[in-house]
C-alpha cells in the first residue's frame, strides 16, 4: 500500500504540472459560469451541461488516458527494474490519474453552482447525479484508455483506437439503436432496449440523468421503458452496478495484461 500511495503522489504531481488538466478544469468552469450567465437558472444550466459532460469527459479522459501511459512508458520500465509488484505499479498509475481529472471536472463545474447557487433545493440532487455521472465516465474511460495502450505497441495506432472507440460510444452506437428501435417498433423491445442500453455507459449515464430531470416523457415510448425500469429501486441499483463493471472489467483485462507486457 505504501508503494501504491507513492506511485500515486508522484503521478498526482507530474499530472497537476501538466497545462491540460488546468485546461480542463477551467473549461467546465467557464461553460459552467457562462451559462449561468447568460441567462440560464440551476435547473437550465443542469440540463445543458449534461450533454457536455456527456461527450468531452469521455473524448478527453481516453485520449489523455492512452497518451499519458504512452508517455510515461520509460517512468513504468524504470520502476520496473525496482523491487516494485506490477500490482501495486499499475493501480498506482491508474488511480494518480483519474484522481485528478475527476477533481478537475468536479471543482470546474462545482464553483459556479456554489458561487450563482440553487433556485430550489429540489436541483441539488440533480447536481449530484450530474457529478457522479462524470465522475464514473472518467473512470470507465481512463480504464478503458489503459487497456488500449496494453494492447498495442504504437502509439499511433493506440491513439487512433482511443479516437474510433470514443466515436462508436458517443455517436454511432445511438444511431444504431435508434435504427432497431424504428426498423422493429412491431415488436416488444423493452427488455432488449434496456439491455442495449447498460452495454454503453454514456447511454446509461446520459438516461440517469434524464430521469431526474424528468424529461424522459419527451422520449415517448422508449422513454416510458426507461421511466419503469430505471425509475424503480431495482433499475437504479441494476444501473450502479452496470457503471461499476464498465470500470472493473477493463481495469481488471488490462492489468492482467500488464502483467504479461514484455517491456
Amino acid at each position: 500500500m505504501n508503494i501504491v500511495l507513492k506511485i500515486v503522489k508522484y503521478e498526482l504531481h507530474d499530472v497537476i504540472r501538466s497545462k491540460w488538466l488546468i485546461l480542463y478544469a477551467l473549461f467546465f468552469l467557464f461553460v459552467t459560469d457562462g451559462l449561468f450567465r447568460f441567462g440560464g437558472d440551476s435547473s437550465t444550466v443542469i440540463i445543458s451541461l449534461m450533454n457536455v459532460v456527456l461527450f468531452i469527459i469521455p473524448l478527453v479522459s481516453i485520449i489523455f488516458g492512452t497518451l499519458h501511459v504512452y508517455n510515461s512508458r520509460e517512468f513504468t520500465e524504470l520502476l520496473l527494474s525496482q523491487p516494485i509488484n506490477r500490482r501495486s505499479l499499475y493501480g498506482g498509475l491508474y488511480i494518480g490519474l483519474v484522481m485528478p481529472l475527476s477533481a478537475g471536472f468536479v471543482l470546474g463545474v462545482s464553483i459556479p453552482f456554489f458561487i450563482h447557487g440553487f433556485r430550489t433545493d429540489a436541483h441539488i440532487p440533480i447536481f449530484i447525479t450530474l457529478l457522479a455521472s462524470g465522475v464514473f465516465l472518467t473512470f470507465i474511460f481512463t480504464a478503458i484508455a489503459f487497456l488500449l495502450s496494453m494492447l498495442t505497441e504504437e502509439k499511433v495506432r493506440g491513439f487512433g483506437a482511443a479516437i474510433v472507440l470514443w466515436l462508436f460510444f458517443a455517436i454511432v452506437y445511438d444511431g444504431a439503436l435508434l435504427f432497431i428501435t424504428y426498423t422493429f417498433d412491431d415488436y416488444p423491445l423493452e427488455k432488449p432496449i434496456v439491455i442495449l442500453t447498460m452495454l454503453n455507459s454514456i447511454d446509461l449515464a446520459r438516461v440517469l440523468l434524464m430521469l431526474q430531470l424528468d424529461v424522459a416523457a419527451l422520449m415517448g415510448y422508449t422513454g416510458a421503458t426507461f421511466q419503469n425500469f430505471f425509475g424503480s429501486g431495482l433499475g437504479k441499483s441494476v444501473s450502479v452496478v452496470s457503471l461499476l463493471l464498465w470500470i472493473a472489467l477493463p481495469v481488471v483485462w488490462g492489468y492482467k495484461l500488464f502483467l504479461k507486457k514484455d517491456f
